[in-house]
């Protein structure tokens, strides 16, 4: 069997992964992963499904579109790639979170220094609603931090990019941030 990843975009409305988990089943694909999110009004999903191999990614996509495009949804689908996946050095899992005035370039700014420690981005989810108001403006990153990193020197780096930018900044080990955050 070969994988695809399917990402569906468009104006959210009832029934939208109803509709792509049928016309998979539709098509024998086995869906092996999901996420989706609402984005403001809009949503957005990615599917892993596994084809098999009397299937064609064309015919595939023909069949999602049929089922979708009605729906003012886009698909892109696309093969996954039979190369090696990257392989993440031993990491910490933690979640940063930032609240603060909204303002261009909170997400570069955090994300430009995240990469310059080879810290990887898992989960992301920023909600701006503009304005001075600090709490209607905040960042949650969750990451996976290499245990090989000077972690002073990660969080000093960190404090002071919060600062230039304006923002207040949490990190904490994911095991202790859901533990304070569970309800």
């Amino acid at each position: 069997m070969n994988k695809v990843i399917i990402s569906v975009l468009g104006q959210d409305r009832p029934g939208i992964i109803a509709a792509v988990s049928k016309t998979l089943f539709e098509h024998q694909c086995n869906i092996e992963d999901v996420s989706q999110t609402i984005l403001q009004t809009e949503f957005a999903g990615v599917f892993i499904a596994s084809v098999p191999d009397h299937e064609t990614e064309d015919s595939l996509l023909d069949g999602l579109c049929r089922a979708l495009t009605p729906l003012g949804l886009s698909v892109l689908l696309r093969r996954m790639d039979d190369a090696p996946a990257w392989t993440a050095p031993d990491t910490e899992p933690f979640v940063i979170t930032t609240i603060g005035p909204d303002r261009l370039g909170l997400v570069a700014g955090i994300t430009g220094l995240l990469a310059g420690f080879g810290v990887n981005i898992t989960n992301l989810k920023a909600v701006f609603r503009g304005g001075s108001d600090p709490m209607q403006n905040t960042m949650i990153y969750e990451v996976d931090i290499p245990v090989e990193i000077d972690q002073s020197r990660f969080r000093a780096a960190l404090q002071e990019r919060a600062r230039d930018l304006g923002l207040d900044i949490s990190l904490q080990h994911r095991n202790v941030f859901e533990a304070i955050h569970r309800v």
